[in-house]
């Protein structure tokens, strides 16, 4: 053998022998040196020793043995052996099956705790070892025992009375000392134990030990490892009389040593305190206990109360304490699961409580026949009936309840908390101690009580997902049906919003369990809102039904991930078919595209042709109109346009009508066209949708309006500047020059309106609609709500819902001043300034149309005076032309006779001042709604009083906060002069005029 083997070898002996033989205090450093040269000789003379046959590690053979031994001494527990031997054979974690047979071999050796054991004798020590102490670890027990007795009396004797027999459900039972308590106590009794030995020796004689300690090394090193058990010294009495009266020793090489392991239980029973009932008596009673069930001992005074003995001692108190504890919930839940439930959940808590309580009932019913095998093999003669070696007693009782009650503990705090909860609120509660709960055991029934208790759940789960029915008669469900009589619910109707689509179902947020997320719950509540769209609305049951019959799949709790997948799967299916069925069947893109064509005026030559062929009709009052001239006059627009190349199912649901008629009102105030819109395209365009595509129609269909009359009245002026507007007089020509700049002027703002609200508005919006409605993943709930944004962009960028001011400002506004809201001015909306510009625009028109008639008679007037002085030149007696025309002359009375011209004169300064008034308001208007826009938060908004004032012609004026007339004509002082200094270098010598604009309405 090499060196540094042989080193590495004798380095592990040397740590082996340190480990392995105890050292003596009180041995000089050479005799302990000795002691390990000799050991260390002894370990080495066994290495170098040839190889001798060791015990064979068969484990057949080990079974066969145990077999044997239990047919000759206990043949009834032979066929047991060998059903649990070969559930040992089964199991593949144990790979040293062998070594646990031979191990349970030895051990059945082992001598009766009951029999006393036998006297022990001293042998010589040979090759010149010491003697070893005694164990120390059976008298420091004994000591241990004996204090923990006295201290039992002495709480026993300080006991006044009985201890209320309410256990508190709130703190954790009595725990038993963890493997690393134990090591340590028992540590701590060993160095205990050695102190104690060395005053000890001092006066007494060391008893000698029951083998030597070759022999005992020997047994430990042997080839084929320990082949028996080592034999246990015999304690040593506390009285060292008795310890000096057991001389001898047993010869351990052939007869079987034996191990007292009943001195803890002799102990006690040698020194227990009688007392009634005794404990024979509580086991007997316990079983009874543990099902709630009244006793002789044992009582219930009521459902919460037990009542126990008052001559019990303080420590059998304390274990009933404990014992009374899952008597008492086990009484409080078997009443709970006897109560009525609320809902399915409640019944299924119940049904899942009750299967917790048979298992429960079954652990009592194996400790009672426990408590009866014991109490059937006790001896009446021995101390306290031979309790303590039976293996039942009360404490043991307590270890194996415990975990049964910590179950019952969690399940009475549930059923008292369902009493105020249902449905998901209900698995919420559950599920919060499955995943907040620090306590394994307590998250992993909480997790056992959810899989039962969250079937119905479940089943209603899936109804609403595969097919579209909601089945929650106990309202349990976070789907649920809307309330007729909700408040929210009647505003809606009120607004027009409502519909099949959002009315019918709702998420109600508190009972979306905790084990969703809220977005899992909203996917979930689309899809079944989805499936009950496409069967009652869309009429597509059998897609449904087909559909149900090939997903539906049974869903339980515990599998998240394949529930999430099922639910991604059903949620994508469910709307793409919707999505297909809106486009496909119902053409809901086509629709909204004819809407904006014909609504918002985007299909131009309609509109124009339209306009153009019912100018004429328009103009006469709202009661002379005719549906069918009407339909006469679309049907010719729709022919003569690009309109005709549109599907008839959109052509047919364009409609011309009459909105309700006022007194004074013409065609052209309550003209309107109508797209009818049905089920199931109108839980898009609703009730409120189609007022708001109304009311951007009428605005729209008024700015047209005035457009298509100014383009009339302009080519009109255009024209007759040529010919019959000529005229010598100069204030004429100023006042038509001054006219067509104020014209040219309202053209330009009508322009640059319609542009804005068309393109910049209605153009931009639809794009944006478009780019979500397209999208892959879009829904029914983001198509509706795409298409809703949309309306409220041009309403609101249209100038048609942007407020300058919010409404309750002006009512304090109204208050500050000591006045009624409608007395102050209303600027809540644009609306009110662009029907004024255009009232005014259609006013300034009718004046252009006057002066326009004016000129007119004014050139025929000049053109017949150029022919009568013609003809008075060319006929005889020309002097006496004057003299003799008479009443009879046709030229007599004629706009160049004498008694016509005065006349015609008048008429002109009226018409100049009337067009001066109109002009001046329309600047005075235009300039506030440029400084309203000005201050616009909107950038588009800003940008159409840039583009209207893009040369800085007008000055934006804003409006003080003070009282203002109808007209607005609270302006500043500067943009006053400003318009002036306009007004002249526009109108030539025109004065400056200071007129309300309430006079536009004259």
């Amino acid at each position: 053998m090499s060196h540094a083997p042989r080193n590495r070898i004798s380095n592990a002996i040397d740590s082996l022998i340190t480990h392995l033989v105890p050292s003596n205090p009180h041995d000089d450093e050479q005799t302990a040196q000795e002691r390990h040269d000799a050991c260390f000789e002894l370990v080495r003379a066994i290495f170098e020793r040839p190889n001798s046959p060791s015990i064979s590690a068969d484990v057949n053979h080990a079974s066969d043995l145990i077999k044997r031994k239990l047919i000759h001494s206990n043949p009834s527990q032979a066929l047991r052996f060998s059903n649990l031997y070969t559930r040992l054979l089964s199991l593949p974690v144990l790979n040293q099956k062998w070594a646990i047979l031979y191990l349970l071999y030895q051990l059945s050796d082992s001598p009766d705790p009951n029999e006393p054991p036998p006297p022990p004798r001293q042998p010589a020590a040979p090759h010149g070892l010491t003697s070893r102490e005694p164990s120390f670890r059976d008298r420091e027990l004994q000591a241990q025992i004996l204090r923990e007795q006295e201290e039992n009396q002495v709480e026993a004797e300080n006991y006044q009375g009985p201890v209320p027999a309410e256990p508190s459900f709130r703190e954790p039972a009595s725990r038993e000392p963890n493997f690393r308590e134990s090591v340590a106590q028992r540590a701590a009794g060993r160095a205990t134990g050695r102190s104690t030995a060395t005053a000890e020796s001092k006066t007494s004689t060391p008893a000698p030990p029951l083998v030597s300690e070759e022999e005992a090394v020997n047994n430990v090193f042997a080839p084929g490892g320990l082949k028996k058990l080592p034999t246990e010294r015999p304690r040593r009495n506390t009285n060292a009389e008795e310890a000096r009266s057991q001389p001898g020793a047993v010869d351990g090489s052939t007869k079987k040593s034996t191990r007292d392991v009943s001195i803890k239980s002799n102990l006690l029973a040698d020194n227990s305190l009688e007392f009634e009932p005794s404990e024979m008596g509580l086991l007997r009673d316990l079983p009874f206990t543990l099902q709630g069930l009244s006793s002789t001992t044992l009582p219930f005074t009521r459902d919460t109360v037990l009542k126990l003995p008052p001559t019990l001692p303080l420590p059998i108190v304390s274990l009933l304490h404990t014992l009374a504890e899952p008597s008492l919930l086990y009484r409080g839940l078997a009443n709970f699961v006897k109560s009525p439930a609320k809902g399915l959940l409640g019944q299924s808590l119940r049904a899942a409580i009750n299967n917790e309580l048979r298992s429960y009932l079954t652990l009592v019913a194996t400790l009672e026949a426990q408590i009866r095998r014991a109490l059937s093999s006790l001896d009446e003669a021995a101390p306290r009936g031979g309790i303590g070696k039976a293996g039942v007693t009360l404490k043991r009782c307590v270890v194996w309840t415990r975990e049964a009650t910590m179950g019952l503990r969690l399940m009475s705090l549930i059923s008292e908390e369902s009493y105020s909860k249902q449905g998901g609120q209900l698995i919420s509660l559950i599920h919060g101690f499955s995943t907040s709960h620090g306590d394994p055991v307590v998250a992993a029934f909480a997790e056992r009580l959810l899989a039962d208790v969250t079937r119905p759940f479940y089943d209603i789960l899936r109804r609403w997902i595969y097919d579209g029915e909601l089945s929650d008669p106990h309202l349990e469900f976070f789907v649920r049906e809307q309330n007729p009589n909700n408040e929210k619910q009647n505003e809606s109707k009120a607004k027009g919003q409502a519909s099949v689509w959002n009315s019918k179902y709702e998420v109600v947020d508190a009972m979306v369990p905790s084990i969703m997320t809220p977005d899992f719950a909203q996917k979930v509540f689309l899809i079944g809102k989805s499936l009950n769209f496409i069967r009652h609305s869309c009429g597509d049951s059998q897609w449904v039904d087909a559909y149900s019959k090939t997903s539906s799949k049974e869903l339980k709790y515990g599998d998240t991930a394949t529930l999430e997948k099922w639910i991604d799967d059903a949620y994508k299916t469910t709307m793409q078919r919707l999505m297909t069925l809106m486009n496909t069947r119902f053409r809901l893109f086509d629709h909204l595209q004819a809407l904006k064509n014909y609504i918002l005026l985007g299909q131009g030559d309609f509109i124009a042709l339209l306009m153009e062929s019912l100018a004429a009709n328009l103009d006469r009052p709202a009661g002379a109109q005719y549906r069918h001239t009407l339909t006469a006059q679309l049907e010719h627009a729709i022919r003569g346009s690009n309109a005709q190349y549109d599907s008839d199912e959109v052509l047919r649901r364009l409609d011309a009508r009459m909105l309700q008629l006022s007194h004074g009102d013409i065609g052209w105030d309550c003209f309107t066209l109508e797209y009818k819109i049905d089920a199931p395209v109108d839980v898009v365009v609703t009730e409120w949708g189609n007022r708001q595509y109304l009311k951007v129609f009428n605005f729209l269909w008024r700015i047209k309006r005035v457009e298509f009359a100014l383009a009339s009245t302009w080519r009109k002026c255009m024209t007759g500047a040529r010919g019959v507007l000529q005229s010598n007089d100069e204030t004429v020509l100023q006042t038509w020059k001054s006219t067509r700049g104020t014209l040219a002027e309202m053209i330009h703002f009508v322009g640059q309106l319609q542009y804005y609200i068309l393109f910049e508005v209605i153009e931009s919006s639809w794009g944006e609609l478009q780019e979500n409605i397209r999208k892959e993943d879009c829904t029914l709930d983001d198509l509706i709500t795409a298409h809703t944004k949309y309306l409220t962009s041009i309403t609101h960028k249209g100038l048609l819902g942007a407020r300058r001011r919010q409404h309750h400002d002006a009512q304090k506004e109204a208050a500050s001043l000591g006045r009624d809201a409608s007395e102050v001015e209303d600027r809540n909306s644009y609306m009110v300034q662009l029907s004024l510009l255009l009232r005014n625009m259609l006013d300034y028109r009718d004046s252009v149309d006057g002066l326009y008639s004016w000129s007119v008679s004014d050139f025929t007037r000049r053109q017949e005076v150029d022919t009568v002085s013609l003809l008075r030149k060319h006929r005889p007696n020309s002097g006496d032309m004057e003299s003799s025309v008479g009443p009879d002359d046709p030229f007599f009375g004629s706009a160049g006779g004498v008694g016509g011209n005065n006349n015609i004169k008048s008429e002109f300064p009226a018409l100049q001042e009337r067009l001066k008034q109109l002009g001046v308001s329309f600047r005075q208007r235009l300039q506030i709604l440029l400084g309203d826009l000005a201050y616009q938060p909107d950038v588009d908004m800003r940008f159409l009083g840039v583009s209207m004032n893009f040369n800085d012609v007008y000055q934006p004026v804003r409006r003080k906060s003070g009282k203002a007339g109808a007209g607005g004509s609270g302006v500043s002082a500067g943009g006053g002069e400003k318009q002036q200094q306009q007004q002249q270098q526009q109108g030539g010598n025109v004065g400056s005029v200071n007129v309300s604009f309430s006079a536009s309405r004259a």
